[in-house]
């Protein structure tokens, strides 16, 4: 088993936490783990990637090469396709359709949808109004974990209990709303 992942997004949505709560499942199956992060500045807007590598067997490197990512998640659509070239043949993109439009030129959202949706493998996912009826804006970085959990090689208990242990001390409705997004978007990706 190894899986090679790109997670993407901008400071604020939950990337990092989305790397913690796989870390944590991936330990939890006695599963090699290496992590990379890159914070962009360091702030809520600037830009987020993590290399995060799974594998029964030892990594040497925490570093993903180009076309050699199984899969992309990303909680911002430019972010997904900046990383889009990451991915090996037949990697899978999953990604947020919301933009977070940060700098001046955004691409045309028009164009950057369609883009992505040309890209094979692409799950383009509104996480975040999955996340609203669910009753917390918050959680849509749980939803979009949710959606990639079947390209992840890890069990959904696995996931589960990441999500216990990480959140577990803020107390059992937190907990148990992340448990929800979660579900949420792994049957956004079944029914899609």
């Amino acid at each position: 088993m190894k899986t090679d992942i790109i997670l993407a997004g901008v400071g604020g949505q939950g990337i990092l936490t989305i790397a913690a709560v796989i870390g944590e499942a991936a330990v939890r199956r006695q599963l090699f783990l290496k992590q990379a992060e890159v914070h962009g500045m360091s702030q809520r807007g600037g830009d987020v990637q993590s290399n995060l590598r799974l594998s029964d067997k030892p990594i040497f490197s925490d570093l993903i090469s180009r076309g050699k990512a199984d899969l992309v998640i990303a909680l911002e659509p430019m972010e997904a396709l900046r990383y889009a070239g990451w991915l090996k043949p037949g990697g899978f993109v999953v990604t947020s359709v919301t933009p977070f439009i940060n700098i001046p030129d955004y691409p045309e959202e028009a164009v950057l949808m369609q883009t992505l949706k040309a890209l094979p493998n692409a799950h383009l996912l509104d996480v975040d109004a999955v996340a609203k009826e669910l009753g917390s804006s918050r959680v849509s970085n749980m939803v979009m974990l949710g959606a990639a959990s079947p390209y992840l090689g890890i069990d959904d208990a696995a996931l589960e209990e990441g999500i216990i242990h990480l959140f577990g001390r803020k107390g059992a409705a937190i907990v148990d709303m992340n448990l929800k997004a979660l579900a949420a978007g792994k049957a956004l990706v079944n029914h899609t």
